[in-house]
């Protein structure tokens, strides 16, 4: 398993555990560390495996609201704050800020292309298609390069 800490925004939990696939975070990262805010935006308890971690720098985490939602700012923070190996996130303006802010970006569809490269899924499409069907909003371009990228 990669080493290092993870920390994720609420809408990969979300729609993983739509689709019966959020045990794939716990497969590929052992641990998953989650704001409190994110906490709450997944609307049922978390599994065992995720941490609810408290953002300490609320500062950081106003100036962020100021563009984002209060899940994504305090998963930003969080991530700055643990000096985090990977944060999960699928908003494309949530992902451009915490790019500026050199934190180390990954998303749900790349979780599914690590996941098919580790041997934990047989293929993309069908998870991406449950996905969709669950209202993850992709755009076509996407899809179809994420399945080039997984082969299929």
């Amino acid at each position: 398993m990669p080493e290092g800490l993870t920390v994720s925004n609420s809408s990969c939990l979300i729609v993983l555990e739509a689709v019966g696939q959020l045990n794939l975070l716990r497969q590929l990262y052992s641990r998953v560390n989650v704001p409190e805010t994110v906490a709450k935006e997944f609307g049922s308890a978390l599994p065992a495996w995720c941490e609810v971690r408290a953002v300490t720098n609320q500062s950081l985490v106003q100036t962020l609201k100021l563009d984002l939602g209060t899940g994504e700012a305090e998963a930003i923070a969080l991530s700055i704050e643990c000096s985090a190996s990977r944060l999960i996130l699928d908003d494309k303006k949530a992902r451009r800020v915490a790019r500026q802010l050199n934190q180390p970006v990954t998303g749900t569809l790349a979780i599914l292309l690590r996941a098919k490269e580790r041997g934990l899924l047989s293929n993309v499409r069908t998870v991406l298609d449950a996905l969709v069907a669950a209202n993850f909003r992709v755009s076509n371009t996407l899809v179809q390069e994420v399945l080039r990228e997984a082969g299929e």
